[in-house]
């Protein structure tokens, strides 16, 4: 019998294929491959066994259906080999489809949404009441077992209105003017308590970054902000943002894979870091100083980058440490 040959007889008059010897050795082939894989990430599951992982779950991630379904997987493998990971989600598209069928205008100082009564409400609503249950609902439905929670939940994440300043050029010695952003918070504290007990009876806690007051009012905290707060206060071992960029680049637009957290304010004041990822990186050397390992700024749009970072030699994205 020779290789890449197709053999064909008949059995009780009915022709039988038997399917060439060079096809079976390409799926055991095949086979074997999936087999090392599993092999090179032992090495990272024991490491990581045991540990405590916050993801910022945002970005297309959370829009596209193929990777929402991905993500999910992803978060249940963790899990099932013994590592504890929190997801943090965003929602501001969400949200803003919402205020637009409901006639509200957004409005953003500095890059942050102002948040009055009205739209405090939609805000609570759309992240508590919808995103948060429809990410619960993927990972159950995938075979996972998470929980929807609030930062209002038991006081996980306890929050106080954000002060903002702004001070144009032509104010001289002026004082630099005050913006009230509504019910805009800042994390003051985190409880951690609800989440060391749902870790150990084997849930994944999703939560909604609502935080709360010391009168017991809502607070809309960027989600950035509650997971880096929520890792600093575990001392998780990775904290990892899931963005739509590859990570940080440099002044050529190069991927920059490992970043100290010695230089990034020096990257910043040359604004090779500018815009949307100045708060990521600040989230990223706030969690350093809480105690958190090392942090990631991650690709979500690729597929399976919370495993590619996790188990691969190479990772994905940015590490900053």
């Amino acid at each position: 019998m020779e290789y890449g040959v197709k053999i064909q007889f008949k059995t009780d008059g009915r022709p039988v294929c038997i399917p060439a010897v060079s096809d079976m050795v390409k799926n055991v082939r095949k086979s074997i491959e999936k087999a090392k894989v599993l092999i090179e990430s032992l090495p990272y599951m024991q490491e990581f066994r045991g540990k405590t992982i916050v993801i910022k779950y945002g970005g297309h991630a959370m829009v596209d259906n193929h990777l929402k379904r991905q993500f999910a997987l992803d978060v249940i493998l963790l899990k099932q080999v013994g590592i504890n990971p929190i997801i943090v989600h965003g929602g501001g598209p969400q949200i803003n489809r919402l205020l637009d069928r409901l006639d509200i205008q957004p409005s953003y100082v500095q890059g942050m949404r102002v948040t009055d009564g009205e739209t405090m409400d939609v805000v609570e609503m759309v992240l508590v009441g919808k995103v948060n249950k429809e990410i619960v609902g993927l990972i159950n439905h995938c075979g996972g077992n998470a929980v929807g929670l609030s930062g209002r939940d038991g006081d996980l994440v306890c929050a106080r209105k954000m002060k903002v300043s702004r001070k144009d050029e032509d104010q001289g010695a002026t004082p630099p003017e005050l913006i009230d952003l509504g019910q805009v918070g800042e994390v003051t504290h985190i409880n951690p308590g609800v989440l060391q007990s749902l870790s150990r009876e084997d849930f994944i806690p999703v939560i909604a970054p609502v935080g709360v007051g010391e009168e017991g009012q809502a607070f809309n905290i960027n989600a950035d902000l509650v997971a880096g707060a929520i890792a600093g206060e575990l001392s998780a071992e990775k904290l990892i943002l899931l963005t739509d960029v590859p990570g940080v680049n440099d002044k050529d637009g190069r991927l920059i894979t490992t970043l100290p957290a010695g230089d990034l304010e020096k990257l910043i004041e040359d604004e090779t870091v500018a815009g949307g990822m100045i708060p990521k990186v600040r989230c990223c050397q706030d969690a350093l100083r809480r105690g958190v390992s090392k942090t990631y700024i991650v690709d979500g749009r690729v597929e399976h980058s919370i495993l590619l970072e996790m188990f691969t030699p190479e990772g994905v994205g940015t590490e900053i440490f």
